[in-house]
């Protein structure tokens, strides 16, 4: 009879039942964020939450037992900060689910290491109250299950490849490296080889900012994600509203 059965969760334990426990799991969550946020993902380790919190490595797990279970804790963090407060969600399907929406892309722009770091199914408390306000924004909406799930795929799917895409543009490149690619670029296009984009750029810089082209700042990232948001949701009218 095989005894090696499935690790439960994190969630599944308790949390150290001292009297006065010294950190708590929210606590070492908070701890791992701002190292991701200051120093990047890759230095995130036991070691380092553990200094950041005065405290030894081993001290540490007695609270979370891998690395896996610590980034378990972020995760579940990161989606503390996409729930939409009580009373804040609004009414009508397509108005909450933007809310919604725009709250999850705004988190995963304000930590864009949080892309890489989701690689399986989140199970985490707060992961769950994510989903069921995602629910609970359809619950009007004349849909079967199989079709709340389509509408919450494709706007997920949205969100994250945005929220993706807004990422790979930090850091900001060298301005010489720029300047470079520009050069380059401008140079293909005297080729003839490319007319549709020749004929996009008309021969104007595309760095100047009424160029029509992809965007390359915050505020132009987060104009976009609502021009497509909005595109998205009137897609999914046709779904929720034949």
């Amino acid at each position: 009879m095989p005894t090696d059965a499935p690790r439960p969760p994190i969630w599944a334990r308790p949390e150290p039942s001292a009297r006065a426990p010294r950190f708590s799991r929210e606590r070492i969550a908070a701890a791992a964020l701002e190292i991701a946020d200051t120093e990047g993902i890759e230095a995130v380790s036991m070691r380092n939450v553990a200094a950041r919190l005065g405290a030894g490595t081993m001290t540490l797990y007695n609270y979370v037992e891998t690395k896996d279970e610590l980034f378990a804790l972020m995760d579940d963090a990161l989606m503390a900060e996409a729930v939409v407060p009580d009373g804040e969600l609004p009414d009508g399907w397509r108005e909450a689910t933007a809310a919604i929406a725009r709250r999850t892309w705004t988190v995963l722009s304000r930590h864009p290491w949080a892309i890489t770091l989701r690689q399986g199914p989140a199970i985490g408390p707060n992961a769950m109250l994510h989903f069921e306000q995602s629910l609970a924004a359809l619950d009007n909406a004349a849909l079967d299950n199989a079709a709340k799930f389509d509408v919450l795929s494709i706007i997920d799917a949205y969100v994250f490849g945005s929220a993706l895409r807004a990422a790979e543009t930090r850091p900001q490149p060298d301005p010489d490296a720029v300047q470079a690619i520009v050069e380059y670029g401008m140079a293909q296009l005297a080729t003839g080889h490319f007319p549709h984009t020749a004929a996009l750029l008309n021969g104007q810089d595309p760095r100047d900012p009424e160029v029509a082209g992809p965007p390359l700042t915050p505020d132009a990232f987060a104009t976009q994600f609502e021009r497509g948001l909005q595109a998205v949701l009137e897609g999914v009218a046709g779904l929720v509203e034949p």
